[in-house]
């Protein structure tokens, strides 16, 4: 029973408990595929060049389908939606690891990565959308940092692992690892049943869809974030996953940017334990000034500070990006019904993440142009600024999801 007892201290339930394992094991793959993905691209001819084209093909097609696998969250079963979607990305990851072991054409991955990224659009508002069905409305802060502290170690864990194995063995058995966590993943998912079925709704699937755009678009507070993180994700994308590996191939080389990012996760899982305990009184304000730490990596990387003071900073942003993950998540879920949850994250990550493929594919052309460096530094200015302009707005930041309550 000692391995239970996190759960049992913090009044987790049992189905929460398999959802947690099924993710954290998905999770310590998934840690391991960026560094092993990037460098096996690095390798080929025009490998730089194509990074960001196979990165975008896996990005596009999951925000033009996130509205749609939100809507089917909350129509349908959330708990095998995910089980299902794990499975379909556990066979997706496995063709590209053969493919990459093989020595085959990078090209073909393209097909794989638009499936992997399909099959994300399910995935991301079940999972975000489930945890007000497996915990108390009270303790879906500690539910959401127990998960982030999951997703910090396997960052911790999973980048050092793949850059030592991109090292010695190349990136593919990297991508085989996370294809196989998977599978396993689907099997601890098959444990978690939500209590109920969905109520069928006598509605046509495109009203639901126009009511969770009419619900998040009336919600100033959240379409105001979601604006800022749509930039924020093109620069952070941009800079820190097409071209920092390009930066570090040569510079500080694939091991040490698996530690880099290993590092960053040391910060996460540092905030993960706090914010177990620690409550934001305004948890939009303490997100915002916190996520405008992540910049700073940005500008280090840029001007080519030494490896130990970008591993610092990296970790600081790190805590940063984890109390803002928990603050903005636990808002949403506290604040908005149900049985429209999951179309409203949906929304919100649409609008975060549709600027990402723009980041992706401009990345490397901006650089060529202006300079790797400059691009990383002036993109780590913009990061931090447009954090902060939605501080501007004061009813975000007084907002306190624990005194207010919000309409449905």
């Amino acid at each position: 029973m000692r391995n239970q007892s996190i759960f049992n201290t913090l009044s987790l339930s049992e189905k929460f408990k398999w959802f947690f394992l099924g993710q954290t094991v998905s999770l310590f793959g998934s840690a391991m595929t960026p560094v092993s993905l990037a460098f096996a691209i690095l390798k080929v001819k025009q490998g730089q060049h194509l990074l960001g084209y196979i990165l975008a093909a896996a990005v596009l097609p999951n925000i033009l389908m996130l509205v749609i696998g939100g809507s089917i969250a909350d129509r349908y079963r959330r708990d095998k939606l995910i089980r299902l979607s794990n499975l379909g990305s556990g066979c997706s990851q496995m063709g590209i690891a053969i493919i990459v072991l093989a020595g085959g054409n990078p090209y073909t991955i393209f097909p794989l990565a638009i499936i992997n990224g399909i099959l994300g659009a399910f995935t991301s508002p079940a999972m975000r959308g489930i945890i007000p069905e497996l915990v108390e409305r009270k303790h879906i802060k500690q539910a959401n940092s127990l998960l982030n502290l999951s997703r910090s170690a396997s960052k911790i864990v999973g980048p050092a692992l793949a850059g030592t194995l991109v090292a010695i063995f190349g990136g593919g058995w990297g991508i085989a690892i996370d294809a196989v966590s998977f599978f396993i993943a689907s099997i601890f998912m098959s444990r978690v049943h939500i209590p109920s079925h969905p109520v069928v709704s006598k509605t046509s699937f495109m009203h639901e869809i126009r009511e969770g755009w009419s619900y998040f678009r009336k919600r100033r507070w959240i379409w105001l974030i979601t604006g800022a993180f749509a930039l924020i994700n093109a620069v952070q994308i941009g800079v820190w996953q097409v071209l920092g590996p390009i930066i570090a191939k040569n510079t500080i080389g694939s091991t040490g940017w698996g530690l880099t990012l290993s590092i960053k996760a040391v910060g996460l899982l540092i905030a993960s334990l706090v914010m177990l305990k620690l409550q934001l009184r305004y948890p939009l304000r303490d997100s915002l000034i916190a996520v405008a730490f992540g910049g700073i990596p940005l500008i280090v990387l840029g001007q080519g500070f030494a490896l130990p003071y970008l591993l610092i900073v990296t970790a600081i942003a790190g805590v940063g990006q984890t109390i803002s993950g928990i603050g903005w998540d636990t808002t949403l879920q506290q604040a908005i019904p149900r049985n429209k949850l999951s179309r409203v994250l949906a929304f919100d990550d649409l609008g975060a993440f549709i600027t990402i493929p723009i980041g992706q594919v401009m990345a490397v052309p901006l650089a060529e142009i202006f300079g790797y460096k400059m691009v990383a530094t002036i993109g780590g200015i913009i990061f931090i600024l447009v954090a902060l302009i939605p501080l501007l707005d004061r009813s975000i930041r007084k907002m306190n999801p624990e005194k207010e309550r919000f309409s449905s």
